[in-house]
């Protein structure tokens, strides 16, 4: 079976995170989360935090077949995904590949943030806790990915 191919550029404020070809991206709108398939009408979505899964063309396959391809997953903390003709753009506020994420550290934020949440002392922003817990659980479930748990 074959599938068409179309670009994705990726995109975090300090780097390009992906620059290639794919099959499908997956992304979490603000909405629910969706897939882009080449051909796909063109729109303009905003991301929430969660994780972005593309699947791209595997580079042993001369073929564009899929079954050789692996999806790749990404946390994000949020951004903007645009369909044109011509390919998707995504913007990221931050971006991390599954076996990039240091487990322990985002294990460590998961902690903080549930004790800020649970002391609700006048001086915790309720509302930045809960943005860190939600970006901390986020890493380590695409974390798992990668086997980032032993």
């Amino acid at each position: 079976m074959f599938e068409k191919r179309f670009n994705l550029e990726v995109i975090a404020p300090q780097q390009v995170m992906y620059e290639g070809e794919v099959t499908t991206v997956r992304a979490p709108g603000v909405v629910a989360p969706f897939a882009v398939l080449a051909g796909h009408t063109p729109f303009l979505s905003l991301l929430e935090v969660g994780e972005i899964i593309l699947r791209d063309p595997s580079p042993s396959t001369p073929l564009p077949e899929v079954e050789g391809s692996k999806p790749q997953y990404m946390a994000i903390s949020g951004g903007i995904l645009e369909v044109l003709r011509t390919g998707v753009t995504i913007l990221v506020e931050t971006a991390e590949w599954a076996d990039e994420i240091d487990v322990s550290r985002a294990q460590s934020a998961k902690e903080r943030a549930q004790q800020r949440l649970a002391r609700q002392t006048p001086e915790i922003d309720v509302q930045r806790a809960e943005a860190a817990l939600a970006r901390a659980l986020n890493r380590l479930r695409v974390a798992q990915h990668a086997g980032g748990f032993g």
